[in-house]
């Protein structure tokens, strides 16, 4: 993998599991709860200009992607009360990097963006401790892949995206000493 490549995707690209067992999904629903923790525990000390530091050339900033995390994981929640509430759902796809390109993604402080991650988490862990093994098989359609995705598997997404997005974080943090 390039360095780029490794910037883009310190953790690889996502690959779908092929079976998430009891187990998993318990370790999957605790990373879930203990996320906005990490990246608090992270950035808390980070100054305005770190940031507004990309974490790789051409890449957002620190705080662009705290604030797509908001957006991102609070879209994903509702995702899962539609397949839960409706049958196979069309969800709607929103331009992540537009949203990323709004005054409130580039210009805001964190904080509102932190407190949405910790309530939008505490909500979707209260949530997914409630499902049983059947509702986790329920489903949305997403119309941009032309696929339906079980909650399972995109319970498994979205901590991959937590994983994700943190080591951008991290490795920056490690790059630039901080």
């Amino acid at each position: 993998m390039s360095n780029i490549e490794n910037k883009k995707f310190p953790i690889g690209p996502f690959e779908m599991p092929e079976n998430i067992c009891d187990t998993t999904l318990d370790t999957y629903i605790k990373a879930i709860k203990d996320f906005p923790g990490k990246l608090k525990n992270l950035i808390e000390h980070f100054t305005d200009e770190q940031l507004d530091t990309p974490y790789r050339e051409g890449g957002w900033t620190v705080r662009q992607l705290v604030n797509h995390i908001a957006d991102s994981h609070a879209n994903s929640f509702i995702r899962f009360k539609l397949a839960l509430t409706e049958d196979n759902p069309t969800i709607k796809p929103y331009d992540e990097a537009k949203w990323a390109e709004l005054q409130d993604s580039i210009h805001m402080p964190v904080k509102p963006a932190m407190r949405m991650i910790k309530g939008t988490h505490q909500r979707w862990t209260t949530l997914l401790k409630s499902l049983t093994n059947k509702q986790f098989e329920r489903t949305f359609h997403h119309p941009e892949h032309n696929r339906n995705y079980n909650l399972r598997d995109n319970l498994a997404l979205y901590v991959w995206h937590c994983n994700h997005h943190f080591a951008h974080i991290e490795n920056l943090k490690k790059e630039k000493g901080w």
